[in-house]
């Protein structure tokens, strides 16, 4: 039985940061930088007017990131892949704010893997894999408290985008979720850097991810850095843009080397690249 090994402690930690240096602060909602998505695996922009104080706002239970805007706040709400399309709503500080989901259609790739336990894990593999979504639903969950996350991103290596995300996925005739991130074609050994600061909550040897990194950047804003031949952070390290976290890989579910790049708000996974 292969057995869940994480490089250091697996528990995601909740830390004090400091906001000078390490964390960068995020701009005005009325200058974001990045445009309104409110589809499956985007993100929405609802306006909370007349709030003179940042409010609570939830999403599905979940917290939501709130920026001040020209008349108030905005809350910024990732929207799950799973999430029908049509009228839905927000908590704010127990009223509920109402937002409309767009439809959008992703395509269906279809992958052929050599290992067919990649596709349909064994019992061993998936009792492996419980435990292994135990400490990863936590570490989507991280919120370190003074970490405010800025929300334009750098792409973590070079390279060209491969497997968009939201893609329909197919394994050897068998369809599975849908791909929940970005794929960045790239060479065996590339670097793989930070796209903005983060403390790093989660690193270990996973079923399907490999070798992984779970950074999160502030306020529910969270990152995954997945097939990795080389992991070069410890849990509890905070990063600035930029810094070195990993090598590209081909470990876990992959089927050659390339960086996979999950981004989540309120523990919803979103397209990366609205905020490239």
């Amino acid at each position: 039985m292969t057995v869940h090994r994480c490089l250091f402690a697996c528990r995601p930690v909740v830390l004090l940061i400091a906001t000078t240096g390490s964390a960068i602060v995020g701009a005005a909602s009325d200058n974001l930088p990045f445009k309104a998505s409110p589809v499956p695996g985007g993100v929405a922009m609802v306006s909370l007017q007349g709030k003179e104080h940042a409010p609570r706002a939830t999403y599905r239970g979940e917290p939501v990131l709130t920026r001040r805007s020209a008349t108030g706040w905005m809350a910024v709400v990732g929207i799950p892949l799973s999430a029908k399309p049509g009228r839905d709503t927000i908590d704010v500080d127990g009223q509920a704010v109402p937002f409309t989901i767009r439809p959008k259609r992703y395509p269906v790739q279809r992958l052929r893997l050599e290992n067919q336990r990649l596709v349909t894990p064994n019992p061993e593999d998936e009792a492996r894999i419980a435990k292994e979504q135990v400490l990863i639903s936590t570490a989507w969950k991280a919120w370190p408290e003074g970490l405010i996350p800025s929300l334009s991103f750098r792409q973590p290596t070079p390279g060209s985008l491969t497997s968009s995300f939201g893609l329909r996925r197919v394994f050897n005739g068998v369809p599975r979720s849908p791909h929940s991130g970005l794929d960045i074609r790239a060479p065996q050994g590339q670097a793989v850097r930070a796209p903005v600061a983060g403390v790093v909550v989660l690193t270990g040897d996973f079923f399907f991810s490999g070798n992984a990194v779970f950074l999160a950047h502030g306020e529910g804003v969270v990152s995954l850095f997945a097939h990795l031949s080389k992991i070069t952070v410890q849990q509890g390290q905070v990063l600035k843009a930029g810094d070195l976290l990993g090598e590209v890989g081909k470990t876990g579910r992959a089927t050659g080397p390339h960086l996979h790049w999950s981004l989540s708000l309120n523990n919803a996974r979103v397209d990366p690249k609205i905020f490239l």
